[in-house]
């Protein structure tokens, strides 16, 4: 049975940071890619970073370029995405998504609320 669960969401200031943590079970999850999205009421998810299924290459949006680290750490089944320098603009609902073969697998993990305020 698919299983993925995230935590490490909540409530900071600017400025600060925060690790979601992302860990998958059920699935081969050291042949899977991981993408971390968000999505804030009335818009389309978003695509924050993506990352292969060994972690060796990277790719970010640009608004969190320098500021956030994705990571997948294989041998503990478990992602990870880890934002520095919050921003207001970064309040939202984090989804986790494991993916293979062009998404033709695709697990998703049940979000987690970010929010940045002061």
């Amino acid at each position: 049975q698919v299983r993925v669960v995230e935590s490490g969401g909540g409530w900071v200031q600017p400025g600060e940071s925060l690790r979601l943590s992302c860990t998958g079970t059920g699935f081969a999850f050291r042949s899977f890619s991981l993408s971390w999205y968000r999505q804030t009421p009335g818009k389309e998810r978003e695509l924050v970073a993506s990352t292969t299924n060994t972690g060796s290459t990277s790719n970010y949006a640009d608004a969190v370029k320098g500021r956030f680290t994705i990571s997948k750490d294989n041998a503990k089944n478990t992602a990870y995405l880890q934002m520095d320098f919050l921003k207001p603009e970064d309040t939202a609902v984090y989804y986790c998504n494991f993916h293979f073969n062009h998404k033709q697998y695709s697990h998703w993990g049940q979000g987690t609320q970010v929010t940045v305020s002061s």
